[in-house]
């Protein structure tokens, strides 16, 4: 049985991959505006933001997930300095933080992985994605060099989605016709679920992906690759 940190674990993808990996491992999970519970997973609240220390990581950890983030789409020449800085903080800052307060227990594990989030609109390009591309596009640069630095004792992957059905992308995907048109923009005519994202990084977490390090993989239902 190994132990895993879930930052982000009450909704959405973070709360899929907790619940996945909490069938046969120790699963800690943080939640900030989503109070939950899970009887497999150990919860405390954490907010990222703040300068609190992260409590109860465990001796030796197997593996980090950072899933905290936002989604804030507006055109480039309506956004103020304050929400590019807000957002780096969160989505960028953030694993910063997590990660260098988890690096002692990381290193004290056999196999650790380390597993982040990007979107697949940094390599792709869409309107009024300025900030958040800003952000993920660090998240990816960040992935690369701490997969260098950390090697070859701990695996660093970043995964980028496309539009997944959670509560972060809740004005997105509010309507059957909103769904659909999201749904269309795919080559395979659906959006992503948790589980799809989940999956892959349940695999990258694992000792089944032993051989794969500083990787930003696209889980988009094909919209990177196909036109």
């Amino acid at each position: 049985m190994k132990n895993y940190l879930i930052i982000g674990a009450s909704a959405g993808i973070g709360r899929q991959l907790a619940q996945q990996l909490s069938t046969q491992h120790a699963v800690m999970g943080t939640y900030y505006m989503h109070e939950t519970s899970h009887p497999s997973i150990t919860y405390q609240y954490y907010d990222v933001m703040d300068n609190e220390v992260l409590q109860n990581i465990p001796d030796s950890l197997d593996g980090v997930a950072y899933c905290p983030g936002s989604i804030t789409l507006k055109p480039f020449s309506r956004l103020k300095e304050q929400e590019f800085i807000d957002d780096y903080k969160l989505q960028v800052g953030g694993a910063i933080k997590v990660i260098q307060q988890c690096l002692p227990a990381l290193k004290k594990a056999a196999n650790p992985s380390i597993v982040l989030f990007s979107t697949v609109a940094v390599q792709t390009g869409f309107n009024f994605h300025s900030i958040v591309s800003s952000s993920k596009g660090a998240i990816e640069g960040l992935t690369k060099a701490l997969a260098a630095e950390f090697a070859p004792k701990i695996r660093v992957n970043c995964i980028a989605p496309s539009i997944t059905q959670t509560t972060l992308a809740g004005n997105l995907l509010s309507s059957d016709e909103k769904i659909k048109a999201n749904a269309e923009r795919h080559p395979l005519k659906r959006i992503g679920q948790p589980n799809d994202i989940a999956n892959l990084a349940e695999f990258l977490m694992t000792d089944q992906s032993n051989w794969i390090t500083g990787q930003i993989i696209n889980v988009d239902g094909g919209m990177s690759a196909i036109k």
